[in-house]
């Protein structure tokens, strides 16, 4: 199955963007809420980010997305993420809270 992962990684940066919103509630919910279980259940930092992104990854190979597409997708994003973290340094340090 050939699956288009191009509209999930490129965005507007607008208000109505669902990659922008996407973004938000993670960085808002799920990497605190992420950073507090690790906390809570004694868990080695960054254990519930490394594996809950694994296993996310792994339903979409699952359902038939190909590993080298899944692969190239993350590749892009963590380009735009290690581009933000410069940006974030560059103003002030980098942000607070996340997993």
């Amino acid at each position: 199955m050939k699956t288009d992962l191009t509209p999930l990684i490129e965005h507007d940066l607008s208000d109505e963007c669902g990659v922008c919103r996407t973004q938000d509630i993670i960085e808002m919910a799920l990497l605190p809420a992420a950073a507090a279980w690790e906390q809570t259940n004694e868990l080695p930092r960054f254990s519930v980010a490394l594996h809950g992104a694994a296993s996310l990854l792994g339903a979409m190979l699952e359902e038939g997305v190909a590993r080298n597409q899944i692969e190239a997708a993350l590749s892009v994003l963590l380009d735009e993420i290690e581009d933000r973290i410069a940006d974030d340094r560059a103003f002030g340090g980098p942000t607070q809270g996340n997993a």
